[in-house]
């Protein structure tokens, strides 16, 4: 066994939580409740990769309409230049500007390419797109996407680290990646040496960042070398130590093991105790008073 020679108790962890506390990260939302909500806004390649599919879908379709218009003009010379101009212009107008406002406000923030890549756009505070924002995108997708072949729109998205073409930045808005791989299986047991630390330790809420950092590894430690392996079993134990009493003498690895299968047994066996609580009283919620008969 090794016993830890680096402290992770809470002197050491006070100062990475002061630090945490005093700045929010890039991928980090605050609400108007002070709440910081941990976003992804999607990448440059995967928003490329949604202009390439919504831009085939709308050029397509206007493509064949355009082809199927000058055919009829060409065939029949008694149409009027103007009219057919007006309608050159209305066709391209409709499958370029009106037809992505309209199918972004009825989907929510969301396209065909959007949702080939699990996105979609909302406001800077997290919020439902309206109207405004969607027309102010695509009068400015209409010059910076489709005018200049995507040019303009690539060249600023470029430059912020939200991937934000120029009418996300003029409307306020950024694309929000939604889709997150499936969650893991974290099956494992109390580790032997602390089955008696476990009956008498108190361990806390941890805060939902770390929470999630721990499951992270102790899902991925297999893959890790061993430097890797202790430098992050240190950290994460050093930032764990002051939400947990009392400290247990291991390693760090064995440490952490130890607080995440405390933590899932009580939080199981709270829910199963909510869930019989809910299954006594269920009969007096959908009963009906005084014998009523349910009709």
């Amino acid at each position: 066994m090794i016993i830890v020679t680096q402290p992770f108790g809470p002197e050491s962890a006070t100062g990475l939580r002061a630090a945490e506390a005093g700045m929010l990260a890039d991928d980090e939302l605050l609400t108007g409740e002070a709440v910081a909500l941990d976003v992804r806004p999607a990448g440059f390649l995967l928003r490329c990769a949604s202009g390439v599919i919504d831009f085939l879908v709308y050029t397509t379709p206007l493509a064949a309409a355009l082809y199927f218009f000058i055919a009829v003009a060409l065939a029949d010379s008694s149409i009027d230049p103007a009219l057919a101009q007006a309608l050159l212009v209305s066709l391209i107008v409709g499958f370029l500007v009106i037809a992505p406002i309209v199918v972004e406000i009825a989907s929510r923030g969301r396209s065909l390419g959007r949702l080939a890549i699990g996105a979609r756009i909302v406001r800077d505070d997290g919020g439902a797109i309206t109207l405004r924002h969607s027309v102010i995108r695509g009068l400015l997708g209409f010059v910076e996407i489709f005018a200049t072949l995507g040019g303009i729109a690539v060249v600023t998205s470029m430059l912020n680290s939200r991937s934000k073409r120029l009418g996300d930045l003029l409307a306020g808005t950024y694309s929000q990646h939604e889709r997150v791989p499936h969650p893991p299986s974290l099956a494992i047991p109390i580790p032997p040496e602390l089955m008696v630390w476990a009956q008498t330790a108190d361990v806390a809420k941890l805060p939902d960042r770390l929470a999630r950092r721990v499951v992270q590894y102790l899902t991925q430690v297999e893959r890790m070398t061993p430097a890797t392996r202790d430098r992050l079993a240190f950290e994460l134990a050093a930032e764990t130590a002051p939400h947990v009493s009392p400290l247990p003498d291991v390693h760090p690895h064995t440490f952490l093991v130890g607080v995440a299968a405390i933590r899932r047994d009580r939080e199981l066996r709270a829910l199963m105790l909510e869930r019989a609580r809910l299954q006594q009283v269920d009969p007096i919620l959908r009963g009906l008073p005084n014998g009523f008969p349910d009709r």
